[in-house]
């Protein structure tokens, strides 16, 4: 008696099938559900979205705000050496190379030939040839998004991405990337709006850069690694000044890279053969 009891009691349960349905549900109600839970896919994906992108606008605020004071310095000299206030937006936009830009309102006034701007471009932009090896391009599925990734690959870029290598998306690396160039154009622009301000022009801003660059110079240096090169540089310079003054720049440049090349070189052979005493 007990027996069918329980067996009568568990008649009423239902069934279930192999994906976990009810058999009773009908057809009707089964595609009621799906049609349900589809939303919920691309909800999700819009807030992974979101939440990529407010991770990238945060990882580019720390060396961001490096940019805007600089930018603001690139704008006033814009205006100050008498070139159009457009052509401020115009380099930060089509260059984005803070220290290439400075060189080139520079160059603008001096009316430098052409080869002598295109060649220092390629030394200046040399080394983000090398960025591209680590930088975490293949992250951007799409081609106009790489082409972007490309052309913003500045140095505060490659830092912020160089800490933190793993983990990141088109959706976070892009927005990292155009707030970067949202800073330095609009830095620039509170340059210009600031240069027209004030009542004269202020002395030294085109050393902003150059300031910036000795001070990182100097904090590298004091790790005594990185010495022989600071020392290396300062040779080259300063015969380039002796040799040929009016292209000092440049050929105290070229002079440079053919240094640390040898001294490459040198440091090659000398670690191969002390590789081999070892082995010997």
């Amino acid at each position: 008696m007990q027996e069918q009891q329980v067996m009568e009691r568990a008649e009423p349960v239902a069934t279930v099938g192999a994906e976990g349905i009810p058999a009773e549900v009908g057809a009707a109600e089964v595609g009621a559900a799906e049609v349900a839970s589809e939303p919920s896919a691309p909800s999700t994906t819009a807030g992974a979205r979101r939440r990529q992108i407010a991770a990238g606008l945060r990882a580019s605020l720390a060396a961001g705000m490096g940019l805007v004071p600089i930018g603001i310095a690139f704008g006033m000299v814009v205006v100050q050496s008498g070139l159009p206030w457009w052509l401020a937006p115009v380099l930060s936009g089509v260059v984005f190379t803070g220290s290439l830009e400075l060189l080139l309102v520079g160059m603008i006034l001096a009316a430098a030939p052409l080869a002598t701007v295109a060649l220092t471009t390629l030394l200046v932009n040399f080394r983000h040839v090398f960025y591209a090896i680590s930088f975490p391009l293949s992250a951007v599925r799409s081609r106009l998004g790489r082409l972007y990734a490309m052309h913003a690959l500045v140095d505060e870029a490659y830092a912020v991405t160089a800490a933190s290598p793993r983990g990141w998306t088109g959706w976070s690396l892009l927005p990292l990337q155009l707030a970067f160039h949202t800073y330095w154009i609009g830095g620039g622009l509170a340059g210009v709006a600031l240069a027209h301000l004030l009542p004269g022009p202020i002395e030294g801003l085109e050393f902003a850069l150059c300031a910036l660059f000795i001070t990182l110079a100097l904090d590298s240096c004091r790790s005594g690694r990185d010495v022989p090169q600071a020392v290396l540089g300062g040779l080259c310079i300063a015969g380039a000044l002796v040799a040929v003054p009016e292209h000092a720049l440049l050929v105290g440049m070229l002079a440079f890279l053919a240094a640390l090349a040898v001294r490459h070189l040198v440091a090659r052979r000398r670690s191969a053969g002390e590789e081999e005493a070892r082995d010997a």
